[in-house]
């Protein structure tokens, strides 16, 4: 089995650790705690998912760069690891300061100081993670495994300890955990893979090469992240119970994708390093085709059935969700396409000014809109902030890939591509208006998806995605 078609299949089962076990939990805890609980559980998470940024800043992108870099090479590998962890733990050091003075001297912080501790936890082993070394050195194997035996326990923890509502902390606390434990079996491994070393440590130039796509990551999150954190002052715990819900669903389906953006970023790097333009060109190409497949029939799906999703996944109670998964279901595509457009293209080429400039212009953008429209229209505002900021900087960075590699967007593509799935609408209605459990619904329209993006791709498009890929 090729290294490509190997890292695809763990990527994907690493993203079903991640993702569709706390899913499995997530129809169970949103009744049992409700929706004030479950929005309290993501403010705080959001604030200090805020703390674990400034923490790490740019080590997702620049780590994983870095690493995959100089993999061929031990002692610059060496280096390049020492260089980033101290940096990151000595900026986690100063974060864990703020977090604790924040927390007692803010009231809406001090609300939630149980939970806020957890998440000190979270915060100080994030950093051990180091997550981005072994994407670097394209070991998904390690991360995979590892991560499906603790979901696995963290899924029978939930059943057996989450009762009541006054539950929330223990809820808050497994999450938590998984984050120390998952830190400390990587640390372990990593033993083996790298030396620590603090001698001759380029602090100061690490810092600055973490800051500026660190920045980037700040400013991102203006207008992805901030809305939680934002909807939670600004609205209270429940607003956020509903965003955070329909986050939650787009999340689960928008990884998928995401599991194979992070396969292709090291390989990215690789054909770059060499300066195999084709084949770069080939990837790119290649990642649009699967995006096209994959989000278009799953944003008819999403907003078709969208109520039905919600009254399936969290219960009635989360009915408030509806109107805010529907708007951001295009984001399946504007972000899909973007993350081809950022992740494959502009950071493997270096081209971290561009993404600066980008970032800055959204990031504004994303403020103004928050700080206008979420208290008029709380979680729904909040998810019409999302969809019009990441729409802006799709096109930013669209026309700077234009530039930079020659390769422009089709609009005729996307109008084909979106035709050929209209079909499906009438038939989800259908699935919709029948007579049977809300998950029966879900599960027929689902099977029928499947089937209708098979036929088409072998009987129109005469080609297999799938294969395609493993084919790399």
């Amino acid at each position: 089995m090729s290294t490509l078609k190997r890292n695809l299949v763990y990527s994907v089962l690493l993203v079903l650790a991640n993702y569709v076990f706390p899913f499995l939990t997530y129809p169970y805890v949103s009744r049992v705690l409700g929706v004030a609980n479950i929005g309290a559980c993501n403010f705080v998470d959001s604030v200090i998912n805020y703390f674990i940024l400034f923490s790490m800043l740019g080590i997702d992108s620049l780590g994983v760069r870095e690493i995959a870099k100089h993999k061929g090479d031990r002692t610059a590998l060496n280096k390049a690891f020492s260089n980033l962890f101290i940096v990151t733990l000595s900026l986690t050091i100063i974060m864990l300061v703020f977090l604790i003075i924040l927390t007692f001297t803010l009231p809406q912080l001090y609300e939630h100081k149980d939970l806020m501790f957890f998440g000190a936890f979270k915060l100080v082993f994030n950093c051990l993670l180091v997550e981005w070394l072994f994407k670097g050195l394209e070991d998904f194997r390690l991360i995979t495994l590892r991560s499906i035996i603790i979901k696995l326990f963290y899924v029978a923890a939930v059943f057996l300890f989450v009762k009541k509502r006054d539950d929330v902390w223990i809820y808050y606390m497994l999450s938590s955990m998984m984050v120390v434990i998952n830190a400390c079996v990587n640390i372990l491994y990593a033993r083996n893979r790298v030396n620590l070393s603090f001698r001759d440590i380029d602090f100061f130039v690490t810092l600055k090469g973490l800051f500026t796509l660190g920045l980037y990551a700040i400013l991102t999150s203006m207008y992805t992240t901030f809305n939680v954190t934002f909807l939670g002052f600004a609205s209270g715990d429940t607003e956020v119970g509903y965003y955070s819900t329909a986050i939650k669903i787009y999340g689960i389906v928008m990884a998928l994708f995401s599991a194979f953006t992070n396969v292709m970023i090291p390989r990215m790097s690789n054909v770059v390093a060499n300066g195999d333009i084709l084949k770069f060109k080939s990837y790119f190409r290649m990642a649009v085709d699967i995006l096209y497949g994959f989000s278009i029939p799953i944003i008819v799906w999403m907003i078709t059935l969208s109520k039905d999703i919600v009254l399936v996944i969290a219960g009635q109670e989360f009915t408030g969700a509806v109107v805010p998964l529907t708007i951001i279901s295009p984001l399946l595509f504007i972000i899909g396409y973007e993350q081809i457009l950022v992740l494959q293209t502009l950071i493997p080429l270096e081209k971290d000014k561009l993404l600066l400039r980008n970032s800055f212009i959204g990031a504004g953008l994303g403020v103004v809109l928050n700080l206008i429209i979420v208290p008029l229209w709380g979680a729904v505002g909040a998810a019409i902030v999302w969809a019009i900021s990441e729409m802006v900087i799709l096109i930013l960075s669209q026309y700077a890939v234009t530039k930079v590699v020659s390769i422009s967007f089709s609009f005729l593509s996307l109008l084909k591509n979106t035709a050929v799935y209209l079909p499906l609408v009438p038939l989800f209605i259908f699935c919709g208006h029948l007579n049977c459990a809300g998950i029966l619904k879900l599960v027929v329209s689902m099977i029928i998806t499947g089937i209708y993006i098979y036929v088409l791709q072998r009987v129109m498009y005469k080609r297999d995605l799938l294969k395609i890929v493993l084919s790399r």
